[in-house]
């Protein structure tokens, strides 16, 4: 190892290695950090931008609380086994694949453009609109006269997935400049400055408000947990990941259901049942007062409004609607 001299000409000590958390240790949430604590804390990173908002609802419903300041990338967690960051989603797969995070949040669209190789460790259906997968779509204006994407054979097309979008062309044999686009794509098109578009929506609302026509869906993607290869054969930390990706499916299983219970007649628990949309048997319990029985289930929200009235008209009494947070089969 080569050494610099010291002001008195004599050879200085080698430079010591030191590590991040040392010079850094805003990075990792404010804790005390040792090679130990770095071994149990896990590094997650927590999506920015258009699924930041609903990633910390859905966190709330499973269980954990996330603040966020206003300008800070470190947000705080009600649980000193993780350590949150806050990362746009196109950036997650490469910071996760290199392993300065142990695992994160991002959409499957983003993880097949980083070309990254990581562990998709579960699907989480949800964005930030609602609980469906979103689309890539290839829009242009609605006074083109492109119908088809063989129509955009020469044309120039802007996106922010491009390595999808070129490969979707060469399968159509399509020969099209693809240009990455760094906003406001949709702006783009309406002015001229490109033929087309690939972009992401959920309702095609935004779309068509700003005059675009869908030609065709280049992929569909839904939101992924992803984790290091490194970290996920670490016993500990895949336990740690696996416990939040259970978590967070049955808050997202839970959303759009209810619980629902009341009072029956003995004579008319077969009617009521019946009735009864229920994702299991619904359980039937015993009353204190004899000829009576407590039914309870789990329906889709979506019908207890048109069900409400009918179990009242079959004889259900004291019924109680109430919301869930998780449901896990």
């Amino acid at each position: 190892m080569r050494r610099t001299a010291c002001l008195d000409r004599t050879p200085c000590p080698p430079r010591r290695k030191i590590p991040l958390y040392k010079i850094f240790p805003e990075l990792y949430n404010g804790f005390t950090m040792n090679k130990r604590a770095l071994d149990t804390q896990l590094k997650f990173g927590i999506p920015k931008g258009s699924l930041q908002e609903a990633t910390v609802r859905m966190f709330k419903k499973a269980g954990f609380t996330i603040n966020i300041g206003s300008r800070s990338y470190f947000p705080s967690i009600d649980d000193e086994e993780i350590s949150p960051f806050l990362l746009r989603a196109q950036e997650m797969a490469r910071y996760v694949a290199d392993g300065a995070l142990d695992c994160g949040i991002t959409g499957r669209d983003w993880t097949i453009e980083s070309g990254r190789d990581v562990t998709k460790v579960c699907e989480l259906i949800y964005g930030k609109q609602g609980l469906r997968p979103v689309r890539w779509v290839l829009a242009v204006p609605n006074d083109s006269k492109i119908r088809k994407p063989e129509d955009l054979q020469g044309k120039r097309i802007a996106t922010e997935l491009v390595n999808a979008t070129k490969e979707y062309f060469k399968n159509k044999k399509v020969n099209a400049d693809i240009e990455f686009s760094w906003g406001a794509t949709e702006a783009k098109v309406g002015a001229g400055l490109v033929d087309g578009i690939v972009e992401l929506t959920e309702t095609g609302a935004s779309l068509k408000a700003n005059n675009l026509r869908i030609v065709d869906t280049i992929c569909e993607s839904t939101t992924l947990i992803i984790a290091n290869k490194s970290s996920w054969k670490n016993s500990w930390k895949r336990e740690k990941i696996e416990n939040i990706a259970l978590l967070l499916q049955g808050a997202i299983l839970a959303e759009e259901k209810v619980g629902l219970k009341m009072n029956v007649e003995a004579k008319n628990v077969n009617k009521i049942i019946a009735i009864l949309p229920a994702i299991k048997n619904p359980t039937v319990s015993q009353l204190s007062k004899d000829g009576w029985c407590a039914i309870e289930t789990i329906i889709d929200e979506a019908v207890v409004r048109n069900l409400i009235p009918k179990l009242k008209q079959n004889g259900a009494q004291g019924i109680i609607e109430y919301p869930l947070n998780k449901v896990i089969y």
